[in-house]
């Protein structure tokens, strides 16, 4: 499954809600994040609701879901309770990320091989709900292949890594983490599984690995709303994707 055509770009607005939850009332408004973001050449709206709810809470989740005229990416851990939630909101999409109340954000990806008794039923249930499954996973051959065996028709690779090395200038480590994403999409790719990437991104990451033919989509938020407040939501966006849009095209003239 190559694709090598446009890439999408999935906007995490959960600090949005970060901001706003830090002097309580209803400003900023995740919802005109999300509306702003569409309008500015978003292709779809991604929302982690916690457990803890330290960002977006249940209501942002059904308030983004009536409003928004792209698809919602409902990022959630494998409880009954979210399950439940994700059913009667309905998204687009459901992404099942591993959850921890004392990480600051998620560290990695799923244990899709020792948790897969577990994830089997959440990944068959928000399925026959009619909601596409998405499996945040790291770039590994065990775990595509245990995201095949659940029937997991996405995943998403978690970039953290790399964007971690590079970040810190270790370009040996930056190096190996990108040939370790750029396997994990081919084996993705041939076996029929929409591969997705984020974590990390920044515009120069997001350029280099949209060079990869195999993924599709980039789930990128803390960077993007970061950036808004210098240039505004709108403009950090349109960067963004200028930004992916350069990255394929180099690879289409590679």
């Amino acid at each position: 499954m190559t694709s090598g055509g446009q890439l999408r770009l999935g906007l995490n607005i959960d600090h949005v809600a970060t901001v706003r939850n830090a002097r309580g009332g209803t400003r900023p408004d995740p919802v005109r994040a999300a509306l702003l973001a569409v309008e500015a050449g978003a292709d779809g709206i991604t929302a982690h609701l916690r457990e803890d709810r330290r960002h977006i809470r249940d209501e942002d989740m059904r308030r983004i879901r009536a409003t928004i005229s792209k698809p919602l990416n409902f990022e959630m851990a494998a409880t009954g309770q979210m399950l439940d939630i994700a059913l009667d909101i309905a998204p687009h999409a459901v992404c099942l990320v591993p959850e921890k109340r004392a990480e600051r954000t998620t560290e990695g990806g799923l244990d899709v091989v020792g948790g897969h008794s577990h994830l089997a039923p959440f990944v068959a249930e928000l399925s026959r709900g009619g909601i596409r499954v998405s499996l945040f996973i790291e770039p590994d051959t065990d775990a595509i292949r245990a995201a095949l065996s659940l029937r997991a028709p996405v995943v998403e690779l978690h970039t953290g890594a790399w964007c971690h090395a590079i970040e810190t200038g270790d370009l040996v480590k930056a190096e190996a983490e990108f040939e370790r994403l750029r396997s994990a999409a081919g084996l993705a790719g041939g076996l029929g599984i929409e591969c997705h990437a984020g974590h990390g991104l920044d515009y120069e990451t997001a350029r280099q690995i949209a060079r990869l033919p195999e993924i599709v989509e980039l789930n990128i938020g803390h960077f993007l709303v970061g950036e808004s407040i210098f240039v505004g939501l709108a403009e950090s966006v349109a960067a963004m994707r200028k930004a992916m849009d350069e990255g394929r095209k180099a690879m289409q003239g590679a």
